[in-house]
């Protein structure tokens, strides 16, 4: 996990045996929100634009509050906010499948899963922030950048990891017994184990940097033309997301399979977490710009593919090598972002772009649900490859702009 063995038992045994895997399954419910919703939804109301549209309105509701939260447990601390709101969210996942098979009508549904994804715990970057505390305090000073890269390293691995695992349960649980049972099983994870994470004694850290003055560029400089183009990059990949699940769940519904789109969403998901470790392993000489481009054409050829399937194996071939430009292609945005921040604005510049891929995830859930209903499933499986067509041309766009610095490794930021 770390290149310094003594540094990163140094961290482990701060942060404690237990909290790495606490961690990472307090993660999973983010997760298995958006498919669960939209699985559980298709399955009782039987309308995919309906399933699209909750699914858009849960992920607005993280674009809109989740930096707010952030900003909360700054102010207060982590458990302040993780507890009350990771209750009020538990309590809300296991209210929504009752409120789906009742007689609420459509806004109603909408309502509820904005509060949903709006009071979601954001786990990941308080977990970042939680190590990056016990790096300064606990790390020797030349050791430190290097455990800093390979913890923020590890974390984007289980993020993605966590994206596999988290569809691949809802799949499974829709599959094998019912689509509310996932929705229910997000509940209780919520429950448990957000609320073990909030309580864990890494929660009480002082979260500031304790030694390094705080400057920061003016605002204006979030506005540059290159960190531009990242965003615009990562909410193409978020176009992707949303675009790929509800246009795979809608060719599976077609068959009364739809609640077997998590299952097979999670495939595009272990080319994407493997692809996406192994670029620590590139060449210097590979620059972001050259990994842009290359994943990202990579991902436009098998989302063409994926517009050709019409079977279950190929489309699951198509899926699986689309995970393999997906997963490089974001780890490099998340890297070019770093290298591109203006000094002080790291935690601004993550938020946009992880904003970007929610709101873009949200906004194609809703158009693909649209065609799914009135162009029919196939015309839909083409949406991905004209999603995967913006991210190309996005790093194009970056290529012609960004100065050549921005070939370089970057020194990563927490986010």
């Amino acid at each position: 996990m770390f290149h310094t063995r003594s540094a990163s038992t140094e961290l482990i045994r701060h942060a404690g045996f237990s909290y790495f895997p606490l961690a990472f399954i307090a993660r999973l419910p983010f997760a298995m929100m958006t498919v669960g919703v939209l699985t559980l939804v298709v399955a009782e109301r039987g309308s995919v634009t309906l399933g699209g549209l909750n699914s858009a309105a849960a992920g607005l509701g993280t674009a809109l509050v989740g930096p707010l939260l952030g900003a909360a447990a700054d102010r207060l601390g982590q458990r302040r906010v993780l507890v009350p709101v990771g209750l009020v969210n538990a309590t809300l996942l296991g209210v929504f499948p009752f409120v789906v098979a009742g007689a609420t009508p459509a806004l109603g549904l909408l309502a509820l899963s904005v509060l949903i994804r709006a009071s979601a715990p954001q786990i990941a970057p308080m977990s970042r922030t939680r190590l990056v505390a016990i790096i300064k305090r606990s790390i020797r000073r030349d050791q430190r950048e290097r455990v800093l890269n390979s913890t923020m390293a590890y974390e984007s691995a289980a993020d993605e990891m966590v994206f596999i695992v988290g569809p691949f349960l809802v799949g499974l649980l829709a599959t094998a017994i019912a689509p509310w049972v996932a929705i229910a099983g997000a509940s209780a994870l919520t429950f448990v184990f957000v609320t073990r994470f909030a309580l864990h004694p890494t929660g009480r850290l002082h979260l500031g940097p304790p030694d390094a003055p705080r400057l920061q560029a003016p605002a204006r400089e979030l506005a540059r033309f290159p960190l531009l183009t990242v965003i615009a990059g990562t909410l193409g990949i978020g176009f992707f997301f949303g675009a790929t699940l509800t246009s795979l769940t809608g060719f599976l519904a077609a068959d009364g399979d739809g609640d077997r789109a998590g299952l097979l969403y999670g495939v595009m998901g272990i080319g994407s977490a493997a692809l996406a470790l192994g670029t620590a392993a590139f060449p210097a000489r590979f620059g972001l710009r050259a990994r842009w481009l290359v994943f990202g054409s990579l991902m436009l050829a098998a989302a063409i593919a994926y517009a050709s399937a019409r079977s279950e194996p190929a489309l699951i071939v198509a899926l699986a090598v689309l995970g393999c430009g997906i997963g490089p292609t974001l780890v490099t945005q998340y890297s070019l972002a770093a290298t591109l921040s203006p000094t002080g604005r790291s935690a601004t510049t993550m938020t946009m772009l992880g904003s970007a891929v929610v709101v873009g995830q949200a906004v194609s859930s809703a158009v693909t649900g649209v065609v799914v209903d009135r162009l029919g499933a196939d015309t839909a499986l083409a949406l991905p490859a004209v999603c995967a067509a913006f991210i190309v041309a996005a790093g194009l766009a970056h290529t012609a702009a960004a100065p050549r610095a921005a070939d370089r490794e970057p020194e990563l930021v927490p986010a």
